[in-house]
């Protein structure tokens, strides 16, 4: 079943620990999982940052709202209790608990009201039924992909000769090539037998990388990635890498997975986001730097 959203986890969190004894988290969240019938898949998901599995996230937070609202309490690091607010709160509360439900609570309300503007309390995270977390890395993404999407606008709009140098500049930035002189006379110089480039792979030059980089209109489909691989095939190179503004067919991709040599196929949403992750025709604006809080620092000796 989908992961539930945090809200959803929270009554259950309550019903789990009203024998009125203390319960670590991790011990939560196992018998949480069962509840919700998770696999073990569903449990190991992601959120977009690839730094914390969702469900343990959502666990996490259920734990923290119903702590702000009151509800329980800490005993010891890790490890938690009902209180006698949190048994009321279970005999009074709707099959559901919310947010909104945890709002009758003045320390709760107060935990959400921003200090800069207390008249601003937000409620996007009820609307949303997202972590803190999920809601920060959701907007990201959001932003990042219409970022990607109109630097992929761009790449097309621009001339061969332009691409070229963006595709040069890009391996560079990727530690490959060595100078960018070295590099900038491989590519576009080979130009023939489908090959449009050759770059090291290290600065010692000790292996190389053949390239084909076209701007392309529709799918690139298996034929014209197997006119690259026979061009590989001549020079008897063990590496390629086959860069389009467009994308590559179903077949195409199926093809490079099981040939030899080596062939890693780059289409315009990942070169949009390889140009966002090394920074090629975007510039840093702002930095944010999410932080949590260091248990180890309050236990004392």
């Amino acid at each position: 079943m989908p992961i539930p959203d945090f809200q959803t986890i929270m009554r259950p969190l309550l019903e789990l620990v009203s024998d009125g004894k203390e319960h670590s988290l991790a011990e939560a969240r196992e018998e949480l999982a069962g509840i919700f019938k998770l696999s073990d898949d569903e449990q190991k998901m992601l959120l977009p940052s690839g730094r914390q599995a969702t469900f343990t996230n959502r666990v996490a937070w259920a734990k923290v709202y119903l702590s702000q609202a009151g509800a329980l309490e800490t005993t010891r690091r890790g490890h938690f209790q009902i209180t006698n607010r949190g048994r009321e709160l279970l005999g009074n509360a709707p099959s559901r608990i919310t947010i909104k439900e945890l709002e009758r609570f003045p320390e709760f309300v107060e935990f959400r009201t921003p200090k800069d503007h207390p008249d601003e309390i937000p409620h996007v995270i009820e609307d949303e039924g997202q972590t803190p977390e999920e809601l920060l890395e959701t907007a990201y993404l959001k932003f990042r992909n219409n970022i990607a999407s109109e630097l992929l606008s761009r790449v097309k709009g621009s001339s061969a000769q332009f691409f070229e140098r963006l595709v040069v500049e890009l391996l560079l930035k990727m530690g490959y090539g060595g100078s960018r002189k070295e590099a900038g006379e491989a590519i576009g110089k080979a130009g023939d037998e489908g090959i449009d480039g050759i770059i090291n792979e290290d600065r010692l030059g000790l292996d190389v990388i053949y390239i084909q980089a076209k701007k392309w209109e529709g799918s690139v489909g298996r034929p014209e990635v197997q006119k690259f691989v026979g061009a590989l095939h001549g020079k008897r190179a063990k590496k390629g890498v086959f860069i389009t503004t467009s994308t590559f067919s179903g077949e195409a991709a199926d093809y490079v997975a099981r040939i030899e040599p080596r062939v890693v196929l780059i289409d315009g949403h990942l070169l949009a986001k390889l140009m966002i992750d090394f920074d090629i025709g975007v510039t840093p604006v702002s930095m944010y730097q999410t932080k949590r809080i260091d248990s180890d620092y309050f236990l004392e000796e």
